[in-house]
C-alpha cells in the first residue's frame, strides 16, 4: 500500500540568513533566487508519484530528468543519487529542487510524494552489503595465542557524533561566462569541481568553484558540499540565474553526514607480566545509506586498531557496511578516534586483570624507534609514545593522584595514541598535489587550493613561506581558493596541510630565493611575474602495498597521552571533568598559539563525543536535530586544560613539522572513559550519558579456562543510534 507524506518540515532548507546578508547577496547577485531541497520522509522504499500543490508561476522545479550528466554524488564509488529517481535508501534523501525569489512562496509550496514502504535495516551487526573489508596480518596469530599465558576479550562501542560548525552548509551557484560559478563554505574546492564535472556532464564547457570563509568543517564539508552544490548547480542551470541554498541548523543535522558509529571486538594475548604476545581485532562501522568516503574512514580505522604498542603476531579486520540510514563520512580523527578508544579502554581492563599498574603496562609495549606497526612500518626517531606517555605521568603525579582518588568517588585514567600524518599508503602519490608560489608588485603570493575553516591555515602557509624566503611576514599574501587560479594542492582533511602542503611551499620558496634578484617586488617590478610550482613527490624507499595493507601506511605519526580527572555525581550520574592534561608531540608547532588551540578544541571536541553528544536516531532519521537536545560542551562544561608540546622533528615536514588537526581528538574518550573505571564504573560504549553510568556499576566476570588463562568476555552492545 502507497504511503503518502510532505516533504521533510517544509522551512527545512529555507535561507534564515538576516536582511542586511540577502540584501549583500542580491548587490552582488542580482536576481539571485532561493534553493529548497525536498526530501524523503521514510527511511527505505520506492516513490510512487509526486504532486506539486501549488501556483508553479515564478517557480523553478527540478528533478532527476533535468540532471544532463549522471545522476551521481562522484566520489570514491558512485552510488548516491543527486537526486532520488525511484529508490529511497535513507530519510531526508533528496528528492526535488524548488527555488524562487521569495522565501514565503518557498516556504508555502506544498509538495506530496507518495510511497511503497519497504522495511529499513538500521543494525550495522544485521546488514549484509558491505561497502569495503580489510584485512591487517603480521606474524602468526595460531602461535602467538599458543604461547600466551593470559588471554581476555572485550566489545567496544562508539556512537555516532555530529559535527555542529558554527556556519552550516551554504552555497550559491551563478551563470558566468557561459558557464557556472559555485561560492560557498567547504574544505575541498576540487572535490566539489569532479563532482559537478560528472553531474553536468558537457552541459557547462565553464566551471569554477570558489571557497568561500568558512566557519568550520571538522569533515562535514569534506565530501558533503558536492550534494548542495550539485543541488544549487541544476537550479541555476534550468533557471538561468544565480540561486543560493542555505541549510537551517534542523535541515543541517538531519541530513549531512556524521561520524561512523562503531563496534569493536578485542581478544589479546600476553604474557603473565603484561607483554603483548597476539592480538585479534575485529571492526565493524555503520556506513549508512550509501558509501561516501567510507573505505578510507574504515581504512585509518584498522591500520589505528593495535594503538601506540608493539605485538609480533596480530590480525586486523574491518568491515563498514550499509545501513538504512543517512551516509556517514568525514570527521575529525577519520576512524581513528572509534579504533584507539577500543583499544585504550581494554588495556586498562588488562591492567586491572593482571594487577598492574596502567603506565608501567603502556610502557612495556609502546611503540619504539625501530619497532615495527601493525602494517610492518618500521618507525624512525621522530616516535614519541614513551616520552609523551612518561611527561603526561611526571606532570599530573598520576601514580600518586590515582592511589589518593581510590573508592573516593573520583578517578583519574589517561590514554596513550597515535595519528598517522598525511594520506594513507599511496594516497598522496595518487593526489599528486601541486602548490604554487608567484611574486606580486609588493610582495609573493601563495596559490594552493587547502582552505581556511578557521584552524589557521593562512596564517601557518604565510609563515612557512616568509621564513623560506626571508622576506616580512606582510609581504606574503594568500590567493582566494578558487580552482580556475590555484592549482589543485589536495583537500584540507588528514593532517596534511601543514606537513605536506608546507613542504611543497618550502621547496617552493626555497627554489624562487635562488632564483630572485633583489626583493621579490623589486624582481616583480623589473622583470615581471616569477611563478614556481612544485608537485608532491614520495620520500625515498617509502612502500605500500594497497592489495594486502603492508609497508608505510604513513610517512610519519603524531604522538599524545591524555590525563583526565573526573568527578561523579552518587545522585544524577553527571560526569564532570575536574582536569584535563593534555600532551602531544606533532614535530614543531609553526604558530604555538594556534597549534595549541587545535588542542584545547579537539579536546574539548573529544570530551563531548564521550559524555554529552548523543546522536538519537528514530526511524532512521536524527529525532534531536537541534542544540536544544543534541548538547555540546560549553565554556561551563570544558575543564581547566594543561597543554604541553613535546618537540621531535620530521626531516620530512617544513622546518620539522607534522600534522596537529585530528591528533587531539584520538585521546580524551578513553581517558575520561578510564578514569570512570578507576571509579568504579564499568563503561564499555559512549557517550557515557547518565542513563548508560547508572547501568555500569557491575563489574565485569571473570572466568579461568582449563589452560590457566583468563577470559573477559564483555556482553555485546548494539552501536548506540
Amino acid at each position: 500500500m502507497a504511503a503518502v507524506g510532505s516533504s521533510v518540515a517544509r522551512k527545512e532548507g529555507m535561507d534564515r540568513a538576516t536582511g542586511a546578508a540577502k540584501y549583500a547577496d542580491d548587490l552582488r547577485f542580482p536576481g539571485m533566487l532561493i534553493g529548497r531541497t525536498v526530501r524523503s520522509t521514510i527511511p527505505r522504499g520506492r516513490i510512487t508519484g509526486i504532486s506539486l500543490d501549488f501556483d508553479h508561476a515564478g517557480f523553478t522545479v527540478v528533478d532527476h530528468r533535468d540532471i544532463p550528466g549522471e545522476n551521481t554524488i562522484a566520489l570514491i564509488e558512485k552510488d548516491q543519487p543527486c537526486l532520488a529517481s525511484d529508490v529511497v535508501r535513507h530519510a531526508a534523501e533528496p528528492i526535488l529542487l524548488l527555488a524562487h525569489e521569495s522565501r514565503e512562496a518557498l516556504v508555502a509550496a506544498n509538495v506530496r510524494i507518495g510511497y511503497e514502504r519497504e522495511e529499513p535495516l538500521y543494525d550495522p551487526t544485521r546488514a549484509e552489503q558491505v561497502f569495503k573489508h580489510i584485512l591487517i596480518e603480521k606474524g602468526n596469530l595460531e602461535r602467538g595465542f599458543a604461547r600466551a599465558e593470559v588471554v581476555l576479550e572485550g566489545t567496544y562501542a562508539t556512537g555516532a557524533q555530529e559535527h555542529v560548525y558554527i556556519e552550516t552548509n551554504g552555497v550559491i551557484a551563478v551563470p558566468e561566462n557561459g558557464g557556472l560559478a559555485l561560492h560557498g563554505s567547504m574544505q575541498c574546492p576540487y572535490y566539489v569541481l569532479k563532482a559537478l564535472k560528472v553531474l553536468l556532464g558537457g552541459a557547462v564547457k565553464h566551471l569554477r568553484v570558489v571557497q568561500t570563509e568558512t566557519g568550520g568543517g571538522f569533515g562535514g564539508k569534506e565530501e558533503y558540499p558536492s550534494m548542495i552544490a550539485a543541488h544549487a548547480c541544476l537550479l541555476a542551470l534550468k533557471s538561468g540565474r544565480p540561486v543560493k541554498i542555505l541549510y537551517d541548523r534542523g535541515e543541517d543535522m538531519v541530513a549531512t553526514t556524521k561520524r561512523h558509529p562503531s563496534i569493536v571486538r578485542h581478544k589479546t594475548g600476553l604474557t603473565r607480566d603484561g607483554r603483548l604476545a597476539a592480538m585479534e581485532v575485529e571492526v565493524l562501522m555503520d556506513g549508512g545509506a550509501y558509501c561516501t568516503l567510507s573505505p578510507v574512514v574504515l581504512s585509518r580505522g584498522v591500520i589505528h586498531a593495535a594503538g601506540p604498542y608493539r605485538c609480533a603476531n596480530t590480525r586486523i579486520e574491518g568491515r563498514v557496511v550499509m545501513t538504512n540510514t543517512p551516509p556517514n563520512g568525514a570527521f575529525r580523527g577519520f576512524g581513528a578516534p572509534q579504533t584507539q578508544f577500543a583499544m585504550e579502554v581494554h588495556m586498562d581492563r588488562i591492567a586491572e586483570t593482571l594487577g598492574i599498574d596502567p603506565v608501567t603496562l603502556r610502557l612495556r609495549n609502546a611503540l619504539k624507534p625501530g619497532d615495527t606497526t601493525a602494517t610492518g612500518q618500521k618507525l624512525a626517531a621522530d616516535t614519541s609514545a614513551v616520552e609523551v606517555l612518561r611527561e603526561a605521568v611526571k606532570r599530573t603525579g598520576f601514580k600518586r593522584k590515582r592511589a589518593k582518588l581510590a573508592g573516593s568517588g573520583r578517578g583519574i585514567g589517561l590514554a596513550l595514541f597515535y595519528h598517522g600524518a598525511g594520506f594513507t599508503g599511496s594516497g598522496e602519490v595518487m593526489l599528486g598535489s601541486r602548490a604554487g608560489l608567484e611574486t606580486t608588485p609588493t610582495g609573493v603570493r601563495i596559490l594552493v587550493a587547502n582552505t581556511e575553516i578557521g584552524q589557521g591555515t593562512r596564517t601557518m602557509l604565510a609563515q612557512i613561506v616568509a621564513d623560506s624566503l626571508g622576506v616580512a611576514y606582510e609581504s606574503v599574501e594568500v590567493a582566494q581558493p578558487d580552482t580556475s587560479v590555484v592549482p589543485d594542492s589536495g583537500p584540507t582533511v588528514a593532517s596534511r596541510t601543514c606537513m605536506v602542503v608546507g613542504g611543497l611551499l618550502e621547496r617552493c620558496a626555497q627554489k624562487m630565493r635562488a632564483q630572485l634578484q633583489g626583493s621579490p617586488a623589486e624582481h616583480h617590478l623589473r622583470h615581471g611575474r616569477l611563478h614556481i610550482e612544485e608537485q608532491y613527490e614520495a620520500p625515498p624507499g617509502r612502500q605500500w602495498d594497497d592489495k594486502t595493507y603492508r609497508g608505510d601506511a604513513y610517512a610519519t605519526y603524531a604522538w599524545g597521552c591524555d590525563v583526565a580527572e573526573v568527578a561523579v555525581d552518587p545522585v544524577t550520574h553527571e560526569v564532570r571533568v575536574a582536569k584535563f592534561t593534555a600532551v602531544q608531540e606533532f614535530g614543531r608547532p609553526i604558530h604555538p598559539a594556534m597549534a595549541q588551540g587545535q588542542v584545547e578544541g579537539g579536546s574539548a571536541q573529544g570530551l563531548g563525543w564521550a559524555l554529552l553528544e548523543n546522536v538519537v536516531m528514530r526511524d532512521g532519521a536524527m529525532a534531536n536535530a537541534q542544540l536544544t537536545n543534541y548538547v555540546i560542551p560549553t565554556t561551563l562544561d570544558t575543564p581547566p586544560m594543561d597543554i604541553v608540546m613535546l618537540e621531535n622533528h620530521f626531516a620530512g615536514g617544513p622546518f620539522g613539522a607534522k600534522g596537529v588537526g585530528e591528533l587531539p581528538i584520538d585521546g580524551p574518550a578513553p581517558a575520561v572513559v578510564n578514569a570512570l573505571r578507576h571509579a568504579g564504573l564499568d563503561v564499555r560504549s559512549i557517550p557515557a550519558t547518565p542513563e548508560v553510568l547508572a547501568a555500569s556499576r557491575a563489574p565485569c566476570s571473570w572466568t579461568a579456562s582449563r589452560s590457566s588463562r583468563v577470559s573477559c568476555r564483555a556482553p555485546r552492545r548494539k552501536a548506540p543510534r
